[in-house]
């Protein structure tokens, strides 16, 4: 085997093996589970939504917090709590650029009760800061998706209720139309996101 035969066949080699390891490299990216610089939402196999991990909601965008407490509901409100909505700052900033939520946005509703007991007939309370609502314990979540494949029969939005109560379900089925979309469909700003309450957004 001449000099040149050997040098054109290590080379070749070569090739080879860097073929092999871009190959390798591109199934691990593909098959890489969300980072939490760019977090996506996780399914099971069954299409089952995962509860984020580490309760790393409470490091994205916080984008505002609706209260509807029992007192001022005739002691029956849908949600007895403080809403606290968290979106990935990813999502936030297209949605800056945009006007748009784009694919994979999560609304993330973090429920929190009000500090008990009220000592006044709305629910309020007296502390030192003076009378009014202040937030308790946890209470569940409630977590809107978008993703227009998976969820068109929905809006493009899909619906998923973590308990409203804890702890949390670790993983929880989409809700059916007539239990969290039509309102959303109907009442929502822009994109079946309550906008109008997050200023942020708006």
């Amino acid at each position: 085997m001449t000099k040149r035969t050997i040098l054109l066949t290590t080379a070749l080699v070569s090739c080879a093996a860097m073929v092999a390891v871009a190959i390798v490299m591109s199934q691990s990216f593909a098959n890489a589970q969300p980072t939490e610089d760019h977090y996506l939402p996780e399914w099971t196999s069954s299409g089952q939504m995962l509860l984020p991990k580490n309760n790393i909601w409470r490091e994205w965008i916080f984008v505002g917090a609706p209260l509807t407490p029992n007192a001022l509901n005739s002691g029956k409100a849908n949600f007895p709590e403080y809403h606290n909505v968290y979106m990935q700052p990813w999502a936030y900033a297209e949605y800056k650029k945009t006007n748009q939520f784009p694919e994979g946005t999560i609304m993330f509703k973090e429920l929190q009760l009000t500090v008990p007991p009220p000592q006044f007939k709305d629910g309020s309370r007296k502390e030192p800061s003076g009378r009014g609502y202040f937030p308790g314990a946890f209470n569940g979540a409630d977590v809107t998706v978008k993703d227009s494949k998976r969820f068109a029969a929905t809006g493009n939005w899909g619906y998923f209720d973590f308990n409203h109560h804890e702890p949390k379900a670790s993983m929880t089925a989409a809700q059916p139309k007539d239990m969290c979309a039509f309102c959303h469909i109907a009442s929502a700003q822009k994109d079946e996101v309550w906008t109008q309450f997050y200023q942020i957004l708006q």
